[in-house]
């Protein structure tokens, strides 16, 4: 990602509504994030809980733990508190970022609790100079937790070596700096590291859904309003 800031700082990367990052911009935030994070004890391989919305936030939060050389484990809002308690006691993470307004939506926990949109005020004070970090191929990227219908979730741990793969220079679709894909999957299912990673590593942009529940025609609209070129449905 750092080697497309360097080829295309000035493209757009994220668009969220009427809101926008180029890829220099999200670079240096993530960057300031990464900083505040590893201030707070986030390293490599270690698990950071992600409770956020569909959002420029979103994106920020995930490239900021990776360049604080942890690993995003996706807490999705809107799961059942017990899952979500399961998933925590589980993973044993000790750092959460989130959004004020979900913060309700967390079982009690003894973690760290960052809202991202309350304490960017401290956030933004930090460098937002790129964080040198040792991630090897085989560090931890992201930790997904299956359903659970034939038991107890389990958290599928990928690394970053299955990210790039999948994401860069990819055979299986053609995509270009010019492209827009969409970003609309729920960040705990895997089509959404297609949706985020695909375009930011190939210098395409993101377009973000807006949160909540959307029908085939709020999708149509969105696609033919944004030009849309790349979309991923499951």
């Amino acid at each position: 990602f750092e080697h497309q800031v360097i080829r295309t700082p000035d493209a757009v990367a994220v668009i969220y509504g009427d809101q926008q990052l180029t890829y220099q911009e999200l670079n240096s935030r993530a960057n300031r994030l990464a900083h505040y994070l590893q201030a707070h004890g986030v390293g490599p391989d270690m698990l950071v809980g992600l409770c956020v919305e569909r959002s420029l936030e979103l994106v920020i939060g995930i490239l900021g733990i990776l360049k604080a050389g942890g690993a995003y484990l996706p807490l999705d809002p809107g799961y059942p508190a017990e899952r979500l308690a399961f998933m925590l006691l589980d993973s044993k993470v000790m750092v959460i970022l989130t959004q004020s307004h979900l913060q309700s939506c967390l079982p009690q926990t003894t973690a760290m609790v960052i809202c991202l949109d309350t304490a960017w005020e401290q956030i933004a004070n930090v460098p937002s100079s790129n964080k040198i970090v040792e991630t090897h191929p085989e560090n931890l990227a992201y930790v997904m937790y299956t359903s659970g219908s034939t038991g107890s979730p389990k958290g599928v741990a990928i690394a970053h070596r299955g990210i790039v793969r999948l994401a860069k220079n990819p055979s299986y679709v053609d995509i270009t700096p010019s492209d827009i894909v969409v970003q609309f999957a729920p960040v705990s299912f895997d089509a959404s590291t297609f949706e985020i990673w695909v375009p930011l590593m190939n210098g395409a942009s993101v377009l973000i859904c807006p949160p909540g529940v959307f029908d085939i025609d709020n999708l149509t609209s969105l696609v033919q309003e944004k030009g849309v070129t790349i979309l991923w449905l499951t």
